[in-house]
């Protein structure tokens, strides 16, 4: 295990593992990786960070991130990039003033905000650093060469396997899977130990032959899927791909390719390995692919080839190169290389690589050259199953298992002290006694008795105990489970309800072992964007040069005055239709020659330019006219994109090189000399464009807080203010914004930039770092030409749906890397937040302004809930439920709060608060957000979210949802369950997730009962035939019991009892609470079942025992009637409790009495087993069916009674509900009103 060393500017401390430093601008933290530079001198490294922060470099802070190791010139540590395309943009709220909190009076009470410490300040923590390599890690591909490319190291073939067995290793390696089972393994070690003559209670073969059915039956279900499994990847493995050998394309099988050889690819075919694009079709070098089967997203992406090997492939003879690249990874969104041809070096990045799996669409023709094969291809590295989880039923079960596991441990010390102690009284006796050893008489010569010794006989009665009272401990009730959670995913997944048509996908059930905790979540965490909203962004308005073109007179185009394009006899037009603005489209066609114009000209240029969009070009009824779609991963890059078309800068063409924008009919081509995507730290992007004039104009747009950190204030004030009060306006009504600059780049400049560029992007270790810092140095001194409002509509339903949550008592977080203005506007629309709510603002920028705002925010927060809370009817103060407090917090503020003694501060503010809503958070602080209600409350949690950056949320919280949206499968992929729409949670919830904790809490108690009860017989026998660990009971009975005679109904009464309906608790959010007080599932339901289940077994061993005393009827007899009564009382026993009642409910358990009868009869009819035609005699009688009688009311009656007070005089939600279920559907009424129990709303520690 490695030794990190943290060095500080105060400290020094040596960690043993690996966990994640921290450092932010204030204390830097350098991580040095000691493992691999074990001998650099500890003072030399104090040196160089002492040299380092003297200077003051820039690069050197920039460079460090709070959550990941820095990188340094030593050593990288690796981690993983988080970043989405969603989050485009936004950015942490800048530091507009000092820290301070105004006093805050009752009279000052009400929906106006109060806000604490600054507006927001400029965060660099909390940001996902790249994954970088070094040269020693290097993989080394020769183009053209596989020889001499496996020289180094000899990489894996192209052939794939996910069939898990062959024949010699199916049986071992199948028995060692099954045997990792719990169940498995305790009825194994049952069954050995019933072999030992010593030991053996029931038959040899009854024995073994359930656990040998079992293993059984899943081998052969195990052998079929592999044997399938076998078959496809025979049918991959052979596939043929075009393959350059000899100067020549050949035919060659998937299997047999190998890393360094050409590829080449026709037109819808499936790519066969991970490949580094070298030549297309297209003279651009551009290639589009589809990547459903590798991500689930059917949009075309685009790659491309690099313009050194585009004409080289297939024109030259003699292909060569080398191509340096990081070491296979599951990360299907990145990848970083570098590729020396023809003497010089080239970058690759993910844009360059074809991955395996994907389809070639819409370009006859690709080239590639094999990195990754084989198991080492990205499509096989992500061929995993969802993350597993345990649900906190579970959880609470297993303690109770354990008290059952003490009992019977008790059980059978009880048995075997007494038969030791009964023993040895009578040991002179015992070869008249064969039960006590099984003791053959048919011989001629008796065997006698052996006895072993008080110690060895109490051992071996407590063996044999264990053996008769196995099932006590429900391990059958594992499987179960796992049967009754298929039942239900089946269930949720053809819900019609949850079914989103307009992206045509059903509801996911990912993860099915927590389908209970659905029914018990108490927080949900959710994104905003694509979660609340639709994530279809649309163009509004603009703020160019000061002024605002609001959209006020704005008009859709139509297909005759929209903008369009004629080429070649053909009308070209944008797919998607934009509002435009009539002042301002004139004044785009009119006023070019103006300054003004000149800079609307260079804002629309802007968004036309500054994205990563290509365009495609899609054919009509009409031959014409065509449309451009323009594709990309970002929805709002997209609306620009359509925006600028709309105002006549049609963007035609996209290369790796170039692009072509169409300008109010005029077509002109710009170099692309270097792009900086976005990243979490900048939250921009900029485009280095060179024009025909031989000019150089760089173009950045962001979010507001970074943009105006980078913009020259000194020059154009007042339209910066004027841009300023738009962007706030835009804002205020819900708008995404974003802010456009420019500036034109001197012949020196560009030269300086562009050094550093091609070194930036040809490194393979530190390149994220480096390119970020180039970034950030192109990009300042920038001159404002804009800002732009983007809409982005909330899905149908939201506010309906948090509506109901919040009644529900499920407490909604937000957690949005938006703008404070637009999430608190988008908060109103979805009525997160309501004009009856006081808001409490957080903004600060340093630790002790946020120590003072979260200890001055919780003093108000409790004068509010002190001054008007009440009390309700049962006498509990409603606290924040009748005084409504919203806490608005930003990112910079969660800097200094989480992973610091101020998360309890915070978390005793928000337990204050009926709303929390989070803006300009990153990744890792939604995730540390889920991460502080987890610790500090034992409340069930959910995230639910539709981007990349949603993950850490979605896998750290209890229950994860991913959204099926706009931006890729990322979080689907992450997460438990899946969903179209948000609106579905409620119905997810409220419906399901009730459902499914009702039958779950209910279906363990029965469980549990079941067992017991009949342990208890066997031990109540046992008592009154000293000892002897015989049973009455059949063998072939009690293996029967837990498999055929009770298993299907609870099976059954799991999957499909419904306490009340859809319609019901949709009405009734409240009823959702049930799953909150624990009601199906607790301790005190625990122990009211044992005590019911000891009285029941009691009943039924005493009366038959009573009723026979004194007759000359045999064990076998009696034996059949306590069989029968105990199967006929446990399925009575859950018919009581049956509240939907339907023909597979009624087949399930009638039909298990019926079954029984027939297997005892059957069992009783052959003559070699013990209690040969028992049932046939003692059935005959009349005091045997007395006796069934006589047990089943006996026992059932006490329970009834009590259920019937119990709802008489203190009935649940549930119960009233069910009552009033009935009411209506007699007098066809529903407007009668039902009282709730109080919402708990402080969380349970």
């Amino acid at each position: 295990m490695p030794l990190t060393l943290d060095i500080s500017l105060f400290q020094t401390r040596l960690y043993t593992n690996n966990d994640r430093l921290q450092s932010s601008p204030l204390n830097p933290t350098l991580s040095l990786s000691l493992y691999r530079y074990p001998l650099i001198p500890f003072n030399f490294i104090f040196l160089l960070l002492k040299r380092k922060l003297d200077k003051g470099d820039p690069g050197f802070v920039s460079g460090m991130d709070s959550k990941t190791p820095v990188e340094n010139l030593f050593c990288i540590e690796p981690a993983l990039s988080s970043s989405s395309r969603r989050s485009n943009f936004s950015a942490r709220s800048k530091s507009l003033g000092g820290s301070s909190i105004r006093e805050v009076n009752f009279s000052d009470v009400g929906p106006n905000p109060v806000r604490y410490g600054s507006q927001g300040a400029e965060s660099e923590t909390y940001s996902m650093s790249q994954k970088e390599i070094n040269d020693e890690d290097a993989r080394l591909v020769h183009i053209n060469d596989p020889v001499k490319t496996n020289e180094r190291f000899e990489f894996v073939g192209n052939s794939i396997r996910t069939a898990k067995y062959s024949i010699l290793t199916f049986l071992p390696r199948n028995l060692f899977e099954q045997f990792h089972r719990v169940a498995y393994i305790y009825f194994l070690v049952i069954a050995v130990l019933n072999q030992l003559p010593q030991l053996a209670v029931f038959g040899r073969t009854a024995s073994i032959l359930p656990l040998a059915f079992v293993l059984l039956v899943t081998a052969v279900k195990d052998a079929y899927e592999d044997y399938r499994r076998h078959r496809a990847d025979r049918i991959e493995n052979n596939r043929l791909a075009l393959v350059l050998v000899n100067n020549e394309f050949q035919q060659k099988k998937w299997k047999n390719i190998q890393v360094g050889e050409i590829i080449k690819i026709q037109a819808n075919e499936t790519i066969p390995c991970d490949m580094v694009l070298l030549s297309t079709s297209e003279p651009t070098g551009v290639a589009y692919v589809q990547t459903t089967n590798l991500d689930g997203e059917s949009n075309l992406k685009t790659r491309y080839a690099k313009q050194e090997t585009l004409q080289n492939i297939p024109e030259k003879e003699n292909v060569s190169g080398l191509i340096k690249c990081e070491k296979p990874s599951r990360n299907i969104y990145g990848f970083q290389a570098n590729m020396e041809v023809d003497g010089k070096q080239v970058s690759l990045g993910p844009s360059n690589i074809i991955l395996r799996g994907c389809e070639l669409k819409n370009t006859t023709w690709a080239v590639g050259v094999a990195v990754y094969a084989g198991s080492e291809t990205k499509a096989m590295l992500n061929n995993s199953g969802a993350p597993s989880k345990r649900s906190r039923l579970e959880t609470h079960m297993n303690l109770e298992i354990i008290f059952l596991s003490l009992f019977l441990v008790a059980l059978c010390t009880v048995v075997s002290v007494c038969a030791a102690v009964w023993l040895r009284r009578h040991r002179d006796e015992l070869d008249y006694l064969p039960f006590y050893r099984r003791k053959d008489f048919s011989e001629d010569e008796e065997e006698n008795y052996n006895y072993y010794g008080w110690g060895l006989e109490i051992f071996f009665t407590f063996l044999m105990s264990v053996i008769v009272f196995q099932i006590m401990i429900p391990i059958s009730l594992y499987i179960s489970m796992e049967l009754v959670r298929v039942g239900q995913a089946y269930f949720m997944i053809r819900d019609a309800e949850m079914y989103d048509e307009s992206s045509n996908t059903r509801f996911q059930c990912r993860a099915l072992n927590i389908n209970e905790d659905l029914g018990q979540i108490k927080y949900v965490f959710s994104d905003k964007t694509g979660t609340l909203t639709e994530n279809k962004m649309e163009f509004q308005c603009a703020s160019i040069w000061g002024v605002d073109y609001n959209g006020g007179k704005a008009t859709s185009q139509d297909q005759k005055d929209g903008y369009f394009v004629q080429a070649d006899g053909q009308v070209l037009r944008p797919k998607m239709v934009v509002k435009t603005d009539p002042e301002l489209l004139q004044y785009v066609r009119n006023g070019k020659e103006t300054k003004e114009g000149s800079y609307v000209h260079d804002f629309f240029l802007a968004l036309a330019a500054c994205n990563t969009i290509v365009p495609i070009i899609v054919d009509t009824p009409d031959p014409t006219l065509k449309l451009i779609d323009y594709q990309g991963e970002s929805p709002d890059e997209q609306a620009l994109v359509y925006a600028a078309a709309a105002y006549g800068f049609m963007l035609i063409e996209r290369t790796s090189g170039h692009i072509v924008i169409d300008i109010q009919g005029e077509r002109k081509r710009f170099n692309v000399l270097g792009l900086h995507e976005f990243d979490s730290d900048r939250k921009r992007m900029s485009v280095i464009l060179g024009f025909p004039n031989q000019s150089v104009k760089v173009f950045v747009k962001g979010a507001d807080t970074t943009m105006f950190s980078v913009i020259d204030r000194s020059l154009n004030t007042s339209i910066i203010r004027a841009t300023e009060a738009h962007l706030q306006s835009y804002s205020s009504i819900g708008l995404r914004t974003l802010v456009i600059g420019m500036r034109e780049l001197s012949t020196s400049e560009f030269e300086e930039w562009h050094s550093a560029f091609e070194v930036a992007s040809t490194a393979l270790m530190g390149r994220a770092r480096l390119l970020r810092k180039i970034a950030s140095n192109i990009e300042s001194n920038l001159c404002i030409l804009g800002a732009s409002g983007i809409e982005d509509k909330l899905q149908q339903g939201v506010p309906e749906a948090i509506e109901s949550l919040r009644i529900a008592g499920i407490k909604v977080w937000v957690l949005t890397g938006d703008k404070q203005e637009t999430a608190i506007s988008i908060g109103y629309s979805s009525k997160l937040l309501t004009s009856k709510m006081t808001q409490v603002i957080v903004n600060s920028n340093s630790k002790e302004s946020c120590r003072k705002s979260l200890e001055d925010a919780i003093i108000m927060s409790k004068k509010l809930t002190t001054m008007s809370g009440t009390t309700n009817e049962t006498g509990r103060t409603l606290g924040t439920g009748s005084t409504p407090v919203a806490l608005i917090i930003d990112g910079t503020s969660l800097v200094y709060i989480l992973d610091s003694e101020l998360e309890e501060r915070l978390f005793e503010l928000a337990c204050n608060c009926s709303v929390v809503l989070c803006c300009r958070v990153a990744p890792l602080q939604k995730a540390g957000i889920v991460s502080l209600v987890k610790k500090r409350t034992s409340d069930m949690t959910l995230a639910i979210g539709d981007g990349a950056n949603d993950v850490s949320m979605i896998q750290m919280a209890d229950v994860g949802v991913g959204i099926s949206g706009q931006e890729g499968r990322q979080a689907v992929m992450a997460s438990d369950f899946a969903m179209g729409q948000f609106r579905f949670l409620v119905r997810l919830l409220l419906v399901h997730g009730h459902w499914n904790y009702q039958r779950m809490g209910y279906m363990i108690l029965y469980n549990f009962y079941r067992n017991a009860v009949f342990v208890l017989v066997l031990f109540w026998y046992v008592l009154f035939t000293c000892f002897t660990l015989t049973t009455a009971i059949n063998e072939w009975s009690s293996v029967l019991y837990s498999v055929i005679y009770t298993s299907v109904p609870t099976i059954v009464v799991g999957i499909l009892d419904k306490d009340l309906s859809r319609l019901t608790l949709l009405k009734h959010p409240q009823l959702y609470g049930a799953g909150h007080r624990d009601e199906c599932y607790n301790k005190t339901l625990f122990w009211i079942t044992m005590l019911d289940t000891l009285y029941q077994s009691v009943v039924v061993f005493f009366i038959p025992l009573l009723a026979y005393w004194g007759s000359t009827i045999d064990a076998s007899s009696i034996g059949d009637l306590w069989t029968l009564a105990v199967v006929i009382l446990v399925n009575l026993h859950l018919a009581l409790d049956v509240i939907h009642w339907n023909w597979i409910t009624h087949a399930a358990i009638w039909g298990s009495i019926v079954a029984t009868f027939i297997c005892v009869i059957v069992i009783d009819a052959i003559p070699s087993l013990v209690g040969y035609w028992a049932i046939f005699e003692i059935a005959k009688t009349r005091l045997f069916w007395f006796c069934l009688l006589a047990i089943i009311v006996t026992a059932l009656i006490p329970r009834f009674v009590v259920k019937v007070l119990y709802q008489f005089y203190a009935p649940c939600d549930v119960q009233i509900a069910r009552e009033a279920e009935k009411f209506w559907a007699q007098s066809q009424s529903a407007a009668v009103e039902v009282e709730m129990s109080p919402i708990l709303d402080h969380p349970r520690r």
